[in-house]
């Protein structure tokens, strides 16, 4: 029996290397997309251990159409995932154009590949809590069915991404889906990220190689969960019985202020006294307030998270404390 073949775009990222490891166990045969650039060394660190182990990469990019209807072409695969994207919100008002050009006609290019050349493939479209952006239903909640209102650059093309996979659900009748996914971290998340950049600095500090930590919005909340939780329930939608969106959360929110003290109190430190802001950090319109309703994935595919905030920072902290110890 032939295995199952996936092609995943942003194979390379966080999300992108639990998932390929996650295949893997499943027996799949992964290939993915990896992005050029002049820093070699660090472009497959995140996967560097399943090449030649059931994984296999090539160069392209989701606005070099030419890359993407090769590979999906050749490899034909059963399922694609495309959670290749400029993933950094904040960054997002720096670069608008090529953002939206990433995150919006990135998806439409591999939709089109998808369709033209395996069209009886499952789409799984990486989508975002930013969507919902300053829209917060009564009970303090988003999900499925809360308007989308979104605050950045990153939150409107992810927008015109969630419906474009919609309308090429409805019109051409594929298999594609959306998880709308609010924020997730691990070790892995790139260390620009505040979670990362908290935890970073907060053992570098602890160990007396930094001074000071630098960061926006200490107001911001959202809800964090684990990205591995979250590759699990990115293959559930992808096999569901029939295509459908859904939110995928934790349904727990805290603000940046509460993992600083969490962070830096693990580590036998007060953040008041290392923490400062700079306006560098902050977004020209602020998104306050995230937390997701993830009721649906619950009841209908039976997912839940098994990392809670603490475990997670817990293992962000060994993480960062055996590099630096």
């Amino acid at each position: 029996m032939n295995k199952r073949k996936a092609f995943i775009t942003g194979i390379n990222g966080q999300d992108g290397s639990y998932l390929a490891e996650y295949l893997l166990e499943k027996d799949y045969e992964v290939y993915g997309i990896v992005r050029r650039n002049s820093i070699a060394e660090h472009q497959e660190s995140r996967i560097d251990h399943l090449i030649g182990n059931g994984v296999k990469t090539s160069y392209g990019d989701l606005l070099d159409v030419s890359s993407l209807e090769r590979m999906i072409g050749t490899i034909k695969p059963d399922e694609i995932y495309n959670i290749g994207a400029q993933s950094h919100v904040r960054i997002s008002f720096d670069v608008p154009q090529f953002t939206v050009q990433t995150n919006a006609l990135g998806v439409l290019n591999m939709l089109e590949a998808y369709k033209y050349h395996c069209p009886k493939a499952r789409f799984y479209q990486a989508s975002s809590s930013e969507c919902f952006g300053r829209s917060v239903e009564e009970d303090g909640y988003q999900r499925e069915t809360t308007k989308m209102e979104p605050t950045s650059p990153y939150g409107c093309a992810k927008v015109f991404g969630y419906n474009i996979v919609r309308h090429y659900r409805f019109a051409h009748k594929l298999f594609a889906v959306n998880g709308i996914l609010f924020n997730h971290e691990s070790p892995r998340r790139g260390s620009n990220f505040v979670t990362n950049k908290v935890v970073k600095a907060a053992v570098k500090i602890k160990l007396g190689l930094q001074d000071k930590l630098s960061l926006g919005n200490m107001d911001a909340y959202r809800d964090w969960g684990h990205s591995k939780d979250y590759v699990r329930a990115m293959h559930m939608i992808m096999n569901h019985t029939e295509p459908d969106d859904f939110v995928c959360a934790t349904g727990v929110t805290n603000s940046v202020s509460d993992m600083c003290n969490y962070v830096f109190s693990k580590l036998g430190m007060n953040y008041t006294d290392f923490i400062t802001q700079d306006p560098r950090f902050m977004r020209a319109e602020e998104l306050k307030y995230l937390r997701g309703d993830c009721s649906k994935i619950k009841r209908v595919l039976g997912w839940k998270p098994e990392y809670t905030f603490e475990t997670m920072m817990d293992e962000m902290i060994d993480h960062w404390m055996a590099i630096y110890d």
